[in-house]
């Protein structure tokens, strides 16, 4: 992450999720000329700061289509209430800000959303809740034994998504 991304200050967002407990679990930002209800057959693109990610960005918008809007996601690992509170929504503003520039640049809406929980039954779980037509999701190129051992999100993802999920290398 560049120094640029970390002292890119955060809006205040559009909408928040808290937990029972009162924890904050979910955050949404709308990027300029978002309008409410409208561009349906978003892509959800799943962000984490990686050129992999970057990648994956620029690919479902050029599939963004008519819709001409992407819902990027990154989901930010389970953390007490103090640390949500402080730390979970700046992490994920700054882990999208290329995103959102490369989006903005391609003069294509976005909306980010950042919630907490594992990442690949998240990202699947928000694409069913926006009816996305896709999962877009960079692969960071584990080996096979790589991935049996530690475990994939893109391969999570593909086993769980019930919609299309387009893997960029």
């Amino acid at each position: 992450m560049s120094d640029a991304a970390t002292q890119d200050p955060v809006p205040a967002p559009a909408s928040q999720q808290r937990d029972d407990g009162g924890r904050l679990v979910a955050v949404t930002w709308h990027g300029a000329g978002w309008v409410a209800g409208t561009a349906p057959g978003r892509w959800l693109v799943a962000v984490d700061g990686s050129a992999c990610s970057l990648r994956a960005v620029a690919m479902a918008a050029r599939l963004a289509g008519p819709a001409r809007a992407i819902d990027l996601l990154y989901v930010h690992p389970w953390v007490a209430q103090e640390a949500a509170e402080t730390g979970m929504a700046s992490r994920g503003w700054a882990m999208a800000a290329a995103a959102r520039r490369a989006l903005d640049q391609a003069s294509l809406h976005w909306r980010l959303h950042v919630v907490m929980g594992q990442p690949a039954p998240e990202i699947v779980r928000m694409a069913q809740a926006l009816g996305s037509p896709g999962v877009a999701i960079g692969s960071h190129g584990l080996t096979a034994a790589e991935s049996l051992m530690l475990g994939s999100v893109t391969y999570q993802v593909v086993h769980l998504s019930k919609a299309a999920v387009l893997i960029v290398r």
